[in-house]
Parts: C-alpha cells; structure tokens; sequence
C-alpha cells in the first residue's frame, strides 16, 4: 500500500490511481455491430410485450 506523510508524521493512505489513457473511435465493423445488436434488443423487447399483452386477462 502507497503510504504518505503529513506533516506532523500523520500517514494517509491513498488509493491508487488507474492509469489514464484515450478513448479510441469505434471502427466499422463495431458500429456494424452496434446495429445489430440494437435492432435484435428492440425485437426481442417488442416481442415480450406482445406476449405479456396477449397472455394478459384484459377485458
């Protein structure tokens, strides 16, 4: 653990920091991707609805 002194001899004990570094831009593939996986979460969400609404006693 990384300790440090104050003055007066108090230690604070600090967490440690992650390292720092930059985002890149996603590449088309993983836009692609992106898509997809969209497109399948909104059908997939849609058809749960649907169920949830036809198996539902509304009369």
């Amino acid at each position: 653990m990384p300790y440090t002194t104050e003055e007066g001899g108090r230690l604070n004990n600090f967490a440690r920091e992650p390292k720092v570094y930059t985002a890149e831009p996603p590449t088309e593939r993983q836009k692609r991707n992106y898509i997809i996986l969209g497109i399948t979460a909104t059908i997939l969400v849609g058809g749960l609805i649907f169920v949830a609404f036809s198996v539902s006693n509304v009369s």
